[in-house]
């Protein structure tokens, strides 16, 4: 934060969960307040790869925010333009964007980014991945080259590097070494399962605590689909959030997750940026990532807010190895589980059942007729 007060371009390389949206978000809210623009134009972009992490860091900028007079324009997909260019027409201090829709709206002449001082590419390496090179290209060119640039991303693929040099003025670079960003509070298991037996293995899981709530991340889209699709036809609460789904068909999912109403919400790791859902006791990796710094993505879903969680990966023994790699790069310590046999979750479903009849306040329990029945049929025991 002094740094940035000081007015320096910014490389910042930290995981999920060190505090990146109020590194930028808290000193940028000061720079805007001490001198407003007359015009009200645009002084501040920030876009992100996705919907939801937009969102996201337009939720904490307005609650960062809320003693300053600052306007902002939160400019996704799945809003309609009509409302965007209203709030454009007002005057804003502030866009939070994807960048296609900035890229449309610039298009049709709703927006200006000439007089842009800052711009901060949040999660970008992974807007990289998401194949929005050129996009970025096109908006950067559209602002001065006198703007401050403030790049942030969980790891410096090559396309990083070339976005710093060309686009960027001797950069102050803040690392967070990915082993302290591992969340102590998350216990990391790992189980052995056949690739054909996985989806079984989560369904374990699921019947041995009936309290679990987790986020399940596979590869692709398409893997996230057939999951969920299989785990409801079995009548498990469970949905899936990837890209090809509609801003309100996501909107939905993210609803009935953070109510509860799903007991596990499958994702893809681009999807997944954004998610902040509090109590979420369970990751379960059904593929491992490809990289390191995913892994600690997604296992920092759980054990938010001082909170403690596990973090589950189902992997072949091919992968062993590549377990104890990840142990040594993050300096954390996988113990192996067992996938729960139909023993353990009888026992966990007896002792369940034994629980509510103990708590059971006396008077309350079954009509006098039924407990004749009940009798009856437990008459031939001791």
């Amino acid at each position: 934060i002094p740094v940035v007060l000081m007015g320096r371009d910014i490389l910042g390389s930290a995981q999920t969960g060190t505090g990146k949206t109020a590194s930028f978000t808290l000193p940028m809210i000061d720079i805007l307040a001490s001198g407003r623009a007359k015009a009200r134009l645009p002084r501040t972009l920030i876009l992100a790869p996705t919907r939801e992490l937009a969102a996201q860091v337009a939720d904490s900028f307005e609650k960062f925010s809320v003693n300053n007079k600052l306007s902002m324009a939160l400019l996704i997909g799945g809003v309609s333009f009509a409302d965007q260019n209203a709030a454009l027409s007002k005057g804003v201090d502030v866009l939070i964007a994807t960048p296609g829709r900035l890229i449309d709206l610039a298009k049709r002449g709703a927006i200006a980014l000439d007089q842009i001082e800052c711009v901060v590419l949040d999660e970008a390496d992974e807007m990289l991945n998401m194949g929005f090179k050129e996009e970025l290209d096109t908006i950067l060119a559209m602002t001065p080259d006198t703007k401050r640039t403030w790049l942030f991303s969980a790891t410096m693929p090559k396309e990083i590097r070339r976005l710093v040099k060309q686009y960027m003025s001797d950069p102050y670079e803040v690392r967070i070494d990915p082993k302290t960003a591992v969340n102590e509070q998350i216990e990391h298991r790992y189980a052995m399962v056949r690739n054909a037996d996985k989806a079984e293995a989560l369904t374990r899981f699921m019947d041995l605590n009936e309290d679990l709530f987790g986020v399940v991340f596979c590869r692709t889209k398409r893997d996230t689909q057939d999951l969920a699709e299989g785990l409801m036809k079995k009548g498990y609460r469970a949905d899936a959030l990837h890209g090809d789904l509609s801003q309100p068909q996501r909107d939905r999912v993210m609803k009935r997750f953070k109510l509860k109403h799903l007991q596990v919400l499958i994702a893809t790791d681009v999807a997944a940026r954004g998610i902040d859902v509090q109590d979420v006791t369970h990751v379960f990796h059904f593929n491992l990532p490809n990289d390191n710094a995913y892994y600690t993505h997604r296992s920092g879903r759980t054990a938010r807010a001082g909170k403690k969680g596990v973090s589950i990966a189902f992997i072949s023994r091919r992968e062993k190895a590549f377990i104890g790699r990840m142990e040594d790069a993050l300096g954390i310590d996988f113990t192996p589980i067992s996938i729960p046999d139909a023993k353990a979750i009888a026992a966990a479903r007896l002792d369940r059942w034994a629980q509510v009849v103990m708590d059971r306040e006396e008077n309350q329990g079954l009509p006098m007729d039924l407990w004749f029945v009940m009798q009856e049929r437990f008459e031939g025991v001791s």
